[in-house]
This record gives C-alpha cells, structure tokens and sequence, in this order.
C-alpha cells in the first residue's frame, strides 16, 4: 500500500496559521520520524509527501526529507506558477527524481477561478513542458471551474485531491455530484480518496456518513483513477490514521483483488513514477 497524500511541518505559529482552533491537536511538529511507525503498522509502505506552506523553502524542506528518508516516495512541492523565474525554478527541481509534481492552494485564492487566469495557465504549460504533475486543491464551490482547466491542457497530468472537498458534514451531494461528473468525464483527471473525514462532523462522523461520496467517486472514476490518501496529520483532527484507512479499506473490501490493488499502490504508482 501507498498513501498517496499527507504532510509534514515544524510548526510554526505564523506560518500555519491555517491550522484552525478545531484543529489544535495538529498544532505541533509532524515528521519522518512519527509517521514511519504509523505506517508500518498499518501495513503502508510509503507516502508522497505534500506541500502545506507556499514557498520555495517548503518544496526544498520536503525534499532534503525525502532525501534521508526511504518511507517518502516523491514529493509533491510548490512553486509560483505566476513568477517570472518560473522555468528556471523548473529547470532546477528537474534534476531531483523525487520530486513528482507540484501544487497551488487554490482553496484560499479570493478570485475562485483563479486558475484559468493567463498567468497561472502559462505556469501550468510549463510543468507540462518539464514533465511534471499538479495537484487540484479547490473547495466544492470552485469544481465548476476544473472542467475548462481539463481542457486546456489535455497533455498534463492532475489529480484532484479530497474528492474536491464536498460538504460531507452538511450531506450536500447533488451539486458537488454534478459538478464531479463534468470533471470525471477528461480522462486526464485522476483523484485521491483522501480529506473525507475532516470535511464531515469531526467529533461525530461514521462511515456511513462517508458511503455516498465513495459511491460516486468509484462510480465516476472508476478503479483506475482513484487513489487512497490519509490526509496526515490533518486527519488526526476527526480521528487516528487506522480509522482513516479501515473506513476505506472495509469500503473497497467487497471489489475485486485487481481493483484493490489499482487503488492503495498501481495508480499512485503510475501516477507519480514511482
């Protein structure tokens, strides 16, 4: 198994000031070190470790940690996709195998399609040009805008991360599932089965809460454009990484070995070149 999606930090009140009051365990270092026995026993042989912060300081701390340590398979950073040092950024992490893609957090952009703007487009043609991979972190009210993001670059590979973070804790479903249909349709567009857990009742959610999405995104997916992600450690704030993991392994138990496999290694595998 691969978990396809979490994070490490040393926190930093300033820096992390995202991390809301609901959210106070998580408001503390997490490395290497407290993930590997977590992993092992959960029977997870490694991770792609995601960016959090928006520097290129981040996407240089991710990497000297992949570096020294074999549980990270790749790394997922950040540059400015706006910046007029855009190619020559490119050029450089090029020559670190590690590194597998990249990611801008969307979901706090004021301008909600903020991503077909011409400058972030141009970045966008660049990581295709260099080979890369883009991470899609955008709440449920910015899905409607992916579809024309798709379009444009039908060469590029992304994956759209939480489910496109519906609103599990109210059960809206009908909108979010209209607008995952007109994503899932560009077969360019895999996505990560991770985030669930902190987008539902965080002191009260059970899986069943969570069944209904699953639903739709194996529905609209397929098995071969999901993969599993914790989340760690932002899952710790609505429950342990064993209970993130059992809701979807008990969840995909009733598929196929091959469908099973697709989901928690090959398409992640794929995905990033592992």
């Amino acid at each position: 198994m691969i978990d396809s999606h979490q994070h490490f930090w040393i926190y930093d009140q300033v820096r992390h000031s995202w991390i809301p009051d609901e959210y106070a365990a998580i408001r503390r270092n997490f490395l290497p070190e407290d993930l590997a026995p977590v992993l092992l026993e959960n029977q997870v042989a490694g991770c792609i470790a995601v960016q959090a912060d928006q520097t290129l300081a981040e996407t240089d701390f991710l990497l000297g940690l992949a570096a020294e340590n074999p549980i990270i398979l790749g790394v997922v950073g950040w540059v400015d996709l706006r910046g007029n040092q855009l190619e020559k950024e490119l050029e450089y992490y090029s020559s670190f195998p590690l590194l597998k893609g990249f990611r801008h957090i969307l979901q706090g952009e004021r301008e909600r399609d903020a991503f077909l703007r011409p400058d972030f487009k141009a970045g966008l043609a660049l990581l295709e040009k260099y080979g890369f991979s883009y991470d899609i972190l955008v709440h449920a009210d910015q899905l409607q805008y992916v579809p024309d993001l798709l379009a444009a670059f039908p060469g590029l590979s992304f994956v759209l991360d939480h489910l496109g973070k519906p609103a599990i804790a109210s059960g809206e479903i009908s909108s979010w599932k209209k607008d995952m249909q007109a994503i899932a349709a560009y077969d360019n567009v895999s996505c990560k089965v991770s985030g669930m857990v902190t987008e539902a009742d965080l002191n009260n959610w059970k899986p069943a809460d969570l069944s209904p999405y699953l639903d739709t995104a194996a529905e609209l997916f397929g098995m071969n454009r999901l993969m599993y992600g914790s989340d760690w450690p932002v899952c710790l704030a609505a429950g342990s990484y064993a209970a993130v993991k059992n809701v979807v392994s008990n969840y995909f138990d009733a598929f196929s070995d091959a469908e099973q496999y697709a989901f928690f290694s090959g398409n992640v595998s794929a995905f990033y070149k592992l």
